[in-house]
């Protein structure tokens, strides 16, 4: 059997911290090359290995501030709003403040660095002190005491075991983002032209559609999982037409889901779309129970292709982004909106393009259901290998 030692993470790598050059100084930013990573850039990335992230800094950048150039492999450990966010650099990266890093040594698989930060996740995060908010230091991050194994072969079996699991899921994602180029590409392609050229039309989105508006009070809510999540504006983040239903982490009880929502909740094909903070954010509803938050709104067609209308509200999203009327937090109202010329394609056009959308969305839907499985079963495993409880030493990879 493998042993297992207690050891602190500056005994298995080095922690670095980073630091932002001053954005005043344009000559930091402008044409940048180097990959400039912020704890924003991970709060929407599902992937384990980022390249770059919103920003690029420039050598001058980098010399002007504490930040470093860390190697590939190094595991990126957001430290401060939030702490927890975990991904590894593809390549040469450098990070703002809001990161301890660990470059893993060579006894350390950088993998299994990875998902090990990720298992003791909530033991860091219990770590950080702070008033305003929580925040973990250098030099508690380098003290932090984990187990791992002492022979680095079984520290790669069970990376290898996670990581196919990961690698499935990221294999989906990748099919699926080329799924959805190729309907928005063909929307642009069949009814792109019209869109665009469209000066004034006497149909208006409020005529396609009827809302489902829950805004009123905040029901009672709930961490723990219950079969009826909350559909926020975080849930509807990211690439995919279908929600990401491990992204809610707000949920209410069978009675509360019954007999809150004045309302109602969403039914199969209605378009979900958010209306405060991150704006126009959409998804469509699609098989599963779930709560519109006060944040979203849904809308249902009223004979017309919901496939059609989704790819349309995606295709002048700016246009809705541009009804914000919030000055503090961004906000559009449904009542503005609705109000917004539609182009209408032919029947027989819309007939061709709902056709080949459904066939693909189906597909898309299926390999979201893969992933939440591969999620469900991946983080049943990472607890049991991580403390040793199962046994990977005769397993050949």
């Amino acid at each position: 059997m493998a042993e297992w030692v207690e050891r602190k993470i500056s005994d298995i790598g080095t922690v670095v911290g980073g630091a932002t050059p001053s954005t005043k100084k344009p000559e930091n930013y402008e044409d940048g090359k180097i990959a400039w990573i912020t704890p924003k850039d991970l709060s929407t990335f599902s992937g384990r290995y980022i390249e770059r992230g919103e920003r690029n800094i420039t050598e001058i950048g980098l010399k002007s501030c504490s930040t470093q150039l860390l190697p590939p492999n190094t595991i990126l450990f957001s430290s401060r709003a939030p702490i927890g966010y975990v991904a590894i650099a593809a390549n040469e990266v450098c990070t703002n403040q809001g990161f301890k890093s660990v470059i893993p040594n060579e006894n350390t698989d950088p993998l299994f660095l990875f998902y090990l930060l990720k298992y003791n996740k909530d033991k860091i995060e219990g770590m950080g002190s702070g008033t305003t908010f929580k925040e973990v230091s250098g030099n508690t991050m380098k003290n932090i005491v984990v187990n791992v194994p002492t022979d680095k072969k079984v520290q790669e079996k069970i990376a290898a075991i996670l990581g196919s699991i990961d690698d499935k899921i990221e294999e989906n994602e990748q099919i699926n983002n080329n799924l959805e180029e190729q309907l928005s590409a063909l929307f642009i392609n069949m009814f792109g032209h019209s869109i665009d050229s469209l000066d004034n039309s006497d149909i208006k989105l409020g005529d396609l559609i009827e809302s489902v508006d829950n805004r009123g009070k905040t029901p009672p809510l709930s961490d723990e999982p219950t079969d009826y999540p909350i559909i926020d504006v975080r849930a509807l983040s990211g690439n995919s037409r279908i929600i990401d239903y491990t992204n809610c982490t707000k949920y209410v009880s069978k009675e509360t889901y019954n007999n809150w929502f004045r309302s109602g909740h969403p039914k199969e094909y209605d378009i979900l779309i958010s209306t405060v903070g991150s704006l126009a954010e959409m998804k469509i509803f699609l098989g599963t129970i779930g709560c519109i938050a006060q944040n979203v709104v849904g809308f249902r067609t009223k004979g017309i292709s919901p496939l059609y209308l989704y790819q349309y509200l995606n295709y002048i999203k700016n246009d809705l982004v541009a009804y914000n009327i919030g000055s503090v937090q961004p906000s559009i109202k449904v009542t503005h909106i609705i109000k917004h010329s539609i182009y209408v394609a032919s029947k027989e056009d819309i007939e061709i393009f709902d056709s080949i959308a459904r066939n693909i969305t189906k597909k898309i839907f299926a390999n979201c259901q893969e992933n939440e499985a591969l999620k469900q079963m991946r983080d049943t495993l990472l607890p049991k290998l991580m403390s040793g409880e199962l046994y990977v030493s005769n397993i050949k990879i």
